[in-house]
């Protein structure tokens, strides 16, 4: 063993004695230069102890020198190498650096010492001597490390100014303005100066504060804040500068939202292509080949207002220590509603889903995220009364969240037994076991799409909301039976199936971009901030008792146009839209209307003291007569006979127009028309005139 160890300790002795020898032998120059500083720094220190005049009256001291400066030189020759002085590219030298360099000086000024008081006993040598020497050396070694790096010191000439890089006017690269003037910047400006095939030059930069401007980041001028940034695009365009690209070296919400949605305005219409600049730690791809491949962006980049706020003591109280149900507990809002339910501290969590994968990946996000919350799956759809009235009766759920339904419009306009199937009769077999094993709330969330419907989506959505409120409204008269809460709200982005992975999708292979009409408006929010809402909603209803027979409708800020969303997705991948990557209009699908709303023409609008959430109160429907149509609309369901299921929303929704009557109304419109103006529209799909029947003042 003995031996063993000893080979173990010469191999690797060996092997750093190699590896040294390597290092030196890549930078030869800067080894020579380094042993000629230490005789240097020996000789500057004895001149700067004794002085010129006393140093030449001291002969002897001559061979002193010799002496100890040859024995110093054998030393930091054999002891420079090992310390890694040379193992390092000195093009990339930083403060770690001048550590390994503070080591090295320290260990051969310490051998030096012990070497001359065995051999003199320090007579020969001034005390000071050392101690000076190894500051001189210091600065020395650190000097011809840093001569590396010289062209990026500010004393020597900025890094982008025109005396090292051709002027923007004579360049064939891209001018570049850059929004933030932070680390990240300071970063990529760095590398930019270090790439020789660089296709950007940064010719400005500007930052969200007023004390920047007038600076320099890396030879690049701050000219001015992000409001100014015609004002700053004028400029450089007199001095033959403008920039054709904009980078965001953050996250276009850290500078305001009014004022980077501004700046993207103007950039549009000034033909500026935008792009936010990937992060540092971001991984990619090895074969990264795809031109188009979408760059890092948030969804909250996407919104033109900011996110709302919370009281998130009121969500605590309302989900703390309780038993927990959520349906569709795997979906989009259900996934998102888990995992925050899960950081309440619930006692339980029981999960229903229809989807084996969606319950089983929401499964193991509790597995990774909350493990010590108690839970339970079940693969179960909520169509089956039975099936949900056993998962009820066994765990005895105290909140219930039913997130669970179909919810793409053109699907279900093709498919309307199966929508009604879960959306209605789902909906209601939830809400009877709920009422059944003594839930003491139960929320309904709900979609814009409920308001003054023109598809089975949501007529079907419109009708589950009335049966919770119907419900709702019969405990209130009776005192009985658990708070029955709708939650409203619109388009969240990043859904599963939604516009936004559609619209990455198509820009991964170089679109076009489909907006299925110019006009089209929708409300956005993202998912995170629906659940926030939606669970503080519930908390203030049950907790005050707020909102009885009234829907909770999610303040959603301004409506936006789809084909804004689609033109700012292009931008800040770092395209031009209608240019680089082209939008394509593809008329509108079954079902669709042009624009949603929040509130329907039968609802009463009345303010609601929940902050970020407004009252709606539609026209109750008797509870008996909800429960007889239900049940007429599940035999037709299963039966597959759609028109006796339309016929029964009908009864129950006057103003619902079905897909087939709005084709009808087309024609009839088009037969009444001059036939000059039949020609004129005759390119005109009947999707069109159907979103036409639907805009307002038609």
């Amino acid at each position: 063993m003995l031996w063993a160890f000893c080979g173990a300790a010469l191999d690797i002795g060996f092997r750093r004695i190699r590896g040294a020898v390597r290092s030196v032998q890549k930078y030869p120059a800067l080894y020579l230069t380094d042993l000629a500083s230490v005789g240097v720094a020996l000789t500057m220190a004895l001149l700067l102890r004794y002085g010129p005049g006393e140093l030449s009256a001291r002969p002897e001291t001559a061979s002193v020198l010799l002496w100890s400066g040859a024995q110093y030189l054998a030393i930091c020759a054999f002891v420079f190498p090992l310390s890694g002085l040379y193992s390092r590219n000195s093009k990339y030298g930083s403060i770690s650096d001048l550590f390994i360099i503070l080591r090295a000086v320290l260990l051969t000024s310490l051998l030096l010492v012990t070497l001359l008081f065995f051999s003199t006993r320090l007579t020969d040598i001034p005390r000071t001597v050392v101690p000076m020497q190894s500051l001189l050396l210091i600065a020395f070694l650190a000097a011809a490390r840093l001569s590396f790096r010289a062209e990026e010191l500010s004393l020597r000439r900025p890094v982008f100014k025109s005396g090292r890089n051709k002027d923007a006017q004579g360049d064939d690269r891209i001018p570049l303005l850059l929004v933030g003037a932070s680390d990240a910047a300071d970063l990529y400006l760095r590398a930019l100066a270090r790439d020789p095939n660089a296709t950007y030059v940064p010719v400005a930069c500007l930052d969200r504060s007023e004390d920047q401007i007038g600076m320099s980041l890396r030879g690049v001028p701050i000219a001015g804040r992000i409001q100014d940034f015609e004002q700053v695009v004028a400029e450089l365009q007199q001095l033959n500068k403008q920039p054709r690209h904009i980078v965001f070296t953050e996250a276009p919400a850290a500078f305001g939202e009014e004022a980077s949605d501004a700046l993207l305005r103007s950039a549009e219409r000034l033909g500026i292509a935008v792009s936010r600049l990937s992060q540092m730690t971001e991984l990619k791809r090895a074969k990264g080949d795809n031109p188009y491949e979408l760059r890092s962006i948030e969804l909250t980049d996407l919104l033109e207002r900011p996110q709302a706020a919370l009281d998130r003591e009121a969500i605590d109280r309302l989900v703390r220590g309780r038993r927990v149900l959520i349906t569709g507990a795997g979906g989009s809002i259900g996934s998102e509603l888990t995992t925050q339910v899960a950081a309440c501290d619930p006692a339980e969590i029981v999960l229903i889903d229809n989807t084996e994968y969606n319950l089983y990946a929401i499964d193991m996000t509790l597995t990774e995220s909350f493990p010590e919350v108690p839970r339970s799956s079940y693969l179960c759809s909520v169509r089956r009364s039975q099936r949900v009235a056993e998962i009820f009766e066994r765990h005895r759920p105290e909140l219930v969240f039913h997130a669970a339904a179909l919810k793409h419009v053109p699907m279900v306009q093709l498919n309307p037994c199966e929508g009604v199937l879960t959306n209605v009769v789902g909906t209601m077999n939830v809400a009877n076991a709920a009422k059944k094993y003594g839930t003491l709330a139960m929320v309904q969330v709900s979609t814009d799409k409920v308001v003054n419907s023109t598809s089975v989506m949501g007529a079907t959505k419109r009708l589950a909301e009335l049966y919770c409120q119907a419900l709702d409204l019969h405990g209130l008269e009776t005192g009985l039976g658990p708070r029955f809460m709708t939650v409203r709200f619109g388009n969240v982005l990043g859904s599963s199936g939604s516009l936004i992975p559609l619209f990455k999708r198509q820009l991964a292979r170089g679109g076009p971009l489909t907006v299925t009409d110019a006009n089209m408006t929708r409300f956005f929010m993202t998912i995170r901030e629906a659940v926030e809402l939606t669970l503080q909603a519930s908390a203030y209803g049950f907790e005050k008792q707020l909102g009885q027979g009234e829907i909770f409708v999610l303040d959603m800020g301004e409506p936006i146009k789809i084909i804004d969303i689609a033109r700012r997705m292009i931008r800040l991948a770092g395209f031009t839209p209608d240019q680089e990557i082209e939008i394509k209009i593809i008329g509108c699908r079954p079902g669709e209307k042009l624009f949603e709303e929040l509130f329907d023409e039968t609802d009463k609008r009345i303010s609601s003291p929940v902050p970020g959430v407004l009252g709606a109160v539609p026209e109750a429907i008797p509870l008996p007569t909800l429960r007889d149509a239900f049940a007429r609309l599940q035999r037709h369901s299963e039966r597959g006979n759609e028109a006796a299921v339309v016929s029964v929303m009908r009864e129950l929704l006057p103003r619902y127009e079905h897909e087939a009557d709005l084709k009808m109304a087309v024609r009839n419109r088009a037969s009444l028309r001059p036939k000059n103006r039949v020609k004129a529209k005759a390119g005109k799909s009947e999707a069109s005139y159907g979103a036409e029947l639907r805009s307002p003042g038609s």
